[in-house]
């Protein structure tokens, strides 16, 4: 009896116990099979497919930060909440619109919100403008951070670009004149090269253009659009840096290496001289397929231009004769020694204005060199350095021709004593590549390039 209420408890038991695992295992796989709350919600509100219900209208975003000179409400209703009737302009990093804030006209350029690239553009521009001051650099009015909103804030210049005025399209536009061209080329200089030497670090624009250039009613200069400027700190060390510009700009040091120096704004000021020579855009349309740069195209007539004088096949045909002759030989000259291939080799451009201006020969300006200070120094291939590098060459050239002389004699007569007429002809040999070796030193420079032994650089040419 005992026996047998025993085994009934234990049968009791395992099948509690059976019932047991049965009913968590059963729940474990009902809960496996749902998806978690997390999953739902995404799934019902956010999926990819499905549109985010819209903000409302007119509101601005709730800010993450806030803070500079103006508050992002005051500029949106200044700029008609951004409406396209404001619009002035745009570029890679955002739009730039016209507004009005406390009774003054004012440029308001608003940065493409949540780009970090937008956002370290806006941390330059603002760093570097509010330290500038110069009647030919745009200055900056103040700045606004909303949220992810960016916008810079700067005066108003009312006359369009120089890129408006000399390539724009639309019929009845009058040409841009030779005088406003002049004041247009030598404010221009002028501002950067406050930027260049007047400025410790100097700041690199590092994107000088048509497009960059805003003018006044009075067709003043000025640079503007800093987003993509540099310090140097160093004076003859490259900053290294991602290649950002235009193309037909850009100079074939920071193309090839995305080293950039102030003589690479230096090159993109020649382009833009050039445009104010030619008419012509940086880069043109030779063929339907096909594009050539200005600067390539006009090489050979810069050339031919500061040898001959001759300038009829590179001047915009639109100013015909309207312009003065010896103003236009400086701005060539200029032009021919900023675009130069080599970056020492092109001036500064505080030399370029002092050109300009009357204050310096070109003689100066093609040697690169600044008046009283060492070239070697300042410009690594100026006057100094070239003389010291050519009173060197004759004293080698000397020692040259003086030993190979005393060898020629010496395998002369010893030729004569053993091998009589055969030695005198291995001595003339060895005058003859002595001579030759003489006279590659004397050739020109393009010459040389062709002899292995011989590659000298120079800053004496055009280019």
């Amino acid at each position: 009896m005992a026996v047998g209420i025993g085994a009934a408890i234990v049968a009791l038991v395992m099948l509690g116990l059976a019932a047991g695992l049965v009913y968590c295992f059963m729940g474990t796989k009902r809960w496996r099979r749902s998806p978690p709350p997390s999953e739902e919600f995404r799934g019902e509100y956010y999926a990819p497919r499905l549109p985010m219900t819209p903000p409302p209208p007119n509101l601005s975003p709730a800010p993450a930060i806030t803070g500079g000179t103006f508050a992002y409400d005051d500029l949106a209703e200044a700029t008609g909440r951004f409406s396209d009737a404001n619009l002035l302009g745009q570029g890679g990093f955002g739009h730039v619109y016209r507004g009005t804030v406390g009774g003054r006209e004012v440029a308001i350029k608003k940065l493409q919100a949540g780009g970090g690239q937008g956002d370290r553009e806006f941390r330059a521009e603002v760093e570097i403008i509010s330290r500038v001051h110069h009647k030919n650099l745009v200055s900056l009015v103040g700045y606004c951070l909303y949220g992810e909103q960016r916008l810079l804030v700067y005066e108003y210049v009312p006359n369009k670009t120089l890129e408006f005025h000399l390539h724009g399209t639309g019929s009845g536009r009058p040409t841009l004149d030779w005088p406003r061209r002049w004041r247009i080329a030598v404010g221009s200089a002028k501002g950067l090269a406050y930027l260049h030497e007047d400025c410790y670090p100097k700041i690199i624009h590092r994107d000088i253009k048509a497009a960059n250039i805003l003018l006044d009613y009075h067709y003043e200069p000025k640079v503007a659009d800093f987003g993509l400027a540099k310090y140097q700190a160093a004076e003859v060390t490259p900053v290294s840096t991602r290649v950002i510009g235009t193309f037909g700009y850009l100079a074939p040091e920071y193309a090839a290496t995305g080293k950039i120096s102030d003589r690479s704004d230096v090159f993109s000021f020649g382009v833009m001289l050039l445009e104010l020579i030619t008419g012509r855009k940086p880069i043109m349309a030779s063929s339907e397929f096909q594009s050539v740069a200005l600067v390539s195209w006009a090489r050979p007539l810069l050339t031919r231009a500061v040898e001959e004088e001759n300038y009829d096949d590179l001047i915009d045909p639109r100013l015909e004769t309207d312009y003065d002759a010896h103003d236009m030989a400086r701005l060539v000259a200029c032009a021919a020694a900023a675009v130069r291939q080599t970056a020492r080799c092109r001036p500064r451009m505080s030399q370029i204005v002092r050109y300009l201006e009357g204050e310096l020969s070109v003689e100066d300006l093609n040697a690169g060199v600044v008046p009283g200070q060492s070239a070697v120094q300042r410009s690594g291939g100026g006057t100094t350095d070239r003389i010291s590098r050519l009173g060197r060459v004759r004293e080698h050239r000397d020692r040259d021709r003086h030993r190979h002389g005393v060898r020629d004699q010496r395998s002369h007569q010893r030729g004569r004593g053993r091998h009589g007429r055969g030695g005198g002809r291995a001595g003339a040999a060895v005058l003859r590549q002595a001579r030759g070796r003489l006279h590659r030193e004397d050739e020109p420079a393009h010459h040389r390039q062709t002899h292995p032994e011989f590659v000298v650089r120079s800053c004496t040419s055009a280019y």
